[in-house]
């Protein structure tokens, strides 16, 4: 199944708190338990003004899907299309 990095903008992202973030993250949690198993929060990374979120899922319409009924700003969806890492250097 398809791996996608969102990237979100929301202003002052690394200054919310561990409560704002447990908040968020249990909102993510409780539509990704609506939608069904098909699509996966992986991690995510949050910067001074955006958020980078890794999901599994079978399609773009899906991720956008997850956002619209969570209410989370997507600014770009990439499908991830290869990973290297220093062992792919070997």
């Amino acid at each position: 199944m398809p791996k996608y990095v969102i990237e979100r903008e929301l202003d002052g992202a690394g200054k919310l708190s561990s409560n704002d973030l447990q908040g968020i993250s249990q909102k993510s949690c409780d539509v990704l338990e609506e939608l069904g198993p098909k699509i996966q929060w992986v991690e995510s990374y949050i910067t001074d003004n955006k958020i980078y979120c890794v999901y599994i899922a079978p399609d773009e319409n899906m991720i956008r899907k997850h956002a619209e009924k969570g209410e989370f700003p997507i600014t770009a969806v990439n499908e991830v299309k290869s990973v290297i890492d220093p062992t792919t250097a070997e």
